[in-house]
């Protein structure tokens, strides 16, 4: 059965039906946690719990580490963003650690920054080194792979698409929130991970919904395409792509076809100023609640509640 831990700023814990149970280890790092193992197996059998309503909550991923995501991977999203899920390939960007944050904390909109996204994403959070070159297979992935997370790959439109690359749209301090809960898998509880579900809501309304089924690359392949260049370790964080629903959408192709006409700053104004009346998305104390589960609750990432901040 599955390990649901969490973090607090001076301790780890396990969560148990009674509450949460203090882990005993030093480790000040999702790696250390990692390889501590048998201090996580004795808190989940141990006892005296804290409701788990009095703690503060942190990212259970710690920084720094390496944070990759994939681009496009889910047919819904594809389709939303203009493009053919037959052909779309299987792509990668980073996104700065420091935007990473606690599952409780404010999304910090920059002042700069006029389009504020949403994108919930299923995150993997490496158990073991994965070396360039290391050989993977359905027998071996689940050595690799220690738990899964929620994620918030927040989004500035504004500043990721004119400049055509992803990393400082989406490296914002606060635009990477993590958790509440590193969902540490059993032995074969990863065959699941194509029953979980996906739902964002914003101040109450669905925006996103979907299963994993809607996925494009799944990640056996995406790990074996990753490991072709770059190295992954104990604690880092892989985020698998979000589902359609974003308030980005792409224009319809007759208006995609006249834009490619004009000079890319009148282009890019005219999108933005079209951009500015959608009202999905962020505004200032939008609240967010993100879940992630499969249907009979036998996984469960718990639920990720942010609001909004604008930055003045």
């Amino acid at each position: 059965m599955s390990i649901s831990v969490v973090r607090t700023i001076d301790a780890w814990w396990v969560l148990t039906p009674d509450g949460a149970v203090r882990i005993d280890s030093e480790a000040a790092t999702t790696g250390e946690l990692l390889a501590d193992r048998a201090a996580i197996e004795a808190a989940r059998h141990g006892r005296g719990t804290t409701p788990v309503e009095t703690l503060a909550l942190l990212s259970p991923v710690t920084a720094p580490c390496r944070v990759v995501a994939q681009m496009t991977n889910y047919v819904s999203h594809v389709r939303d963003s203009g493009m053919n899920p037959a052909t779309v390939p299987l792509t990668f960007f980073r996104k700065s650690s420091g935007s990473i944050s606690g599952p409780e904390d404010d999304i910090v909109k920059p002042a700069h920054v006029r389009l504020l996204d949403y994108e919930i994403e299923i995150g993997l959070v490496i158990g073991a080194p994965l070396p360039v070159g290391t050989a993977l297979d359905e027998s071996n992935i689940e050595a690799f792979i220690a738990g899964l997370v929620i994620t918030d790959d927040v989004s500035a439109r504004d500043v990721q698409l004119p400049k055509t690359q992803f990393y400082e749209g989406k490296s914002y301090p606060t635009f990477t929130p993590v958790g509440p809960v590193l969902l540490l898998l059993e032995a074969g509880e990863f065959d699941r991970f194509h029953d979980l579900c996906l739902t964002l809501r914003v101040n109450g309304r669905v925006r996103q919904h979907s299963t994993v089924a809607d996925m494009i690359y799944g990640p056996l392949e995406t790990l074996r395409a990753l490991t072709g260049f770059q190295r992954m370790d104990a604690g880092d964080l892989l985020l698998t792509g979000t589902p359609g629903g974003t308030a980005l959408k792409a224009p319809a192709k007759p208006i995609e076809i006249l834009g490619s006409l004009i000079p890319p700053a009148l282009k890019w104004k005219i999108f933005f100023a079209k951009q500015a009346s959608n009202p999905d998305y962020l505004h200032d104390g939008d609240v967010l609640e993100l879940t992630v589960s499969t249907p009979d609750g036998a996984i469960d990432l718990g639920v990720q509640r942010t609001r909004v901040r604008y930055e003045r």
